[in-house]
């Protein structure tokens, strides 16, 4: 049987990236009539379209989304194998490394990281600053190893991988009067809430689902993190909008808090890790995004659930 060749899986994983053939093209140095036809190669081993236009864009098909993270994670295995002559001696690594990352993520990732640090690369740091309110190309400057949070405009060179995706839920004290009946629309916005944002912001994606049903929200409290606002739940009637992920390793605490379905068809986010491709065959920093993923999915899957 003959072997396939592998360097479609190169090839793919770069198009997936890139999300067009003149994208991928520019990144593999090729012209975009040589990738359309790598494309139409793939498409033939695949037994899948892969990439469909949109207009005047290509979006891809399910099949590709369903391949996107088992061909990254091939790649990079494969990308780890070549270069398995640098001998990384992790428990002799002296390193800082610097997270730029959504303020949710701090708490439980934060001390999940630090435990497989401590086991693993006992003389490293790890730094968390928190996201920008511009795009300032910290990444390109080399100022943070790697930016953690939602999608986002990013430079074209940036490498990305999808960690997770979360959706919004809200969040009240145990006996709140929301709980007393079915949450309609009318019943979530029906008491007083908090926004959080980094930037003051008071209104949202929520609120623009809210506007299509002529509703809208009672907002009483604005704070920049997650953190400086669950202990505002408690002893009030304010609700929460959160993103789910925010609420990892909360039931440990013990606080006496309750999540709720938000009854609004809100978009999943989807969260991401990226870094500059500077990185790519460093070790050290191919240890620190293998962690990052390996510690989001047992998060992810250890997570309690609040009552």
């Amino acid at each position: 049987m003959a072997l396939p060749d592998l360097n479609l899986l190169v090839a793919l994983n770069v198009l997936l990236e890139e999300g067009s053939v003149v994208g991928a093209a520019r990144r593999l140095h090729l012209s975009p009539p040589a990738m359309s036809r790598t494309l139409g190669r793939i498409r033939e081993a695949v037994g899948d379209p892969i990439m469909v236009r949109a207009g005047r864009n290509l979006v891809p098909t399910p099949r590709a989304l369903q391949l996107r993270e088992e061909v990254a994670h091939l790649v990079e295995q494969a990308t780890g194998l070549f270069n398995a002559r640098e001998n990384l001696r992790l428990d002799q690594l002296e390193r800082c490394f610097v997270l730029r990352s959504n303020n949710v993520l701090v708490g439980g990732f934060a001390a999940r990281m630090l435990a497989v640090m401590r086991e693993e690369a006992p003389r490293c740091t790890l730094r968390l600053v928190p996201e920008a309110d511009i795009d300032d190309e910290a990444l390109r400057q080399n100022r943070i190893d790697l930016y953690l949070g939602a999608t986002s405009t990013l430079e074209p060179e940036i490498r990305t991988q999808t960690l997770f995706t979360t959706s919004f839920v809200g969040l009240a004290r145990r006996d709140h009067p929301i709980f007393d009946g079915e949450i309609t629309p009318e019943r979530f916005v029906a008491y007083p809430q908090i926004s959080v944002s980094r930037r003051g912001r008071a209104t949202g994606p929520l609120d623009d689902a809210l506007a299509d049903l002529g509703l809208r929200r009672d907002i009483r409290l604005i704070t920049p993190t997650f953190h400086s606002s669950i202990f505002a739940l408690l002893e009030s009637d304010l609700v929460l909008p959160i993103a789910e992920h925010s609420l990892w390793r909360l039931d440990r605490l013990g606080l006496a808090l309750r999540k709720f379905d938000i009854p609004l068809p809100l978009k999943t986010v989807v969260v991401i890790q990226a870094w500059h491709p500077r990185f790519d065959n460093d070790p050290a920093h191919r240890w620190l995004r293998q962690t990052v993923k390996r510690v989001c999915t047992e998060l992810r899957e250890s997570s309690g659930v609040l009552p």
